[in-house]
């Protein structure tokens, strides 16, 4: 696995959308990660924690992960205001 593999720049074909070199460590200046990268299936989003666990388990860590971090609590804080908002 690399980290483009979870980075929301990666096209299909498994080049980088940004034009950047593929790194050869789970690392990249240009890492964006997306909840649809680690969840095919949005509805199995559980939580952040899930999200980072399964990002330790590739690998990834430092600023990559830290990256992977706010967008899994981004995700928790979305899904938590629309679960208020139809109550």
């Amino acid at each position: 696995m690399i980290v483009c593999e979870l980075c929301v720049f990666c096209s299909s074909t498994g080049e980088c959308q940004l034009g950047v070199k593929i790194p050869k460590a789970m690392s990249c200046g240009h890492f964006a990660p997306g909840l649809e990268k680690f969840c095919s299936n949005p509805n199995d989003f559980v939580s952040s924690g899930q999200v980072v666990e399964m990002a330790t388990f590739f690998g990834i860590k430092g600023r990559e992960l830290k990256l992977v971090k706010i967008m899994g609590g981004r995700e928790e804080s979305a899904r938590l205001k629309a679960q208020q908002s139809l109550a």
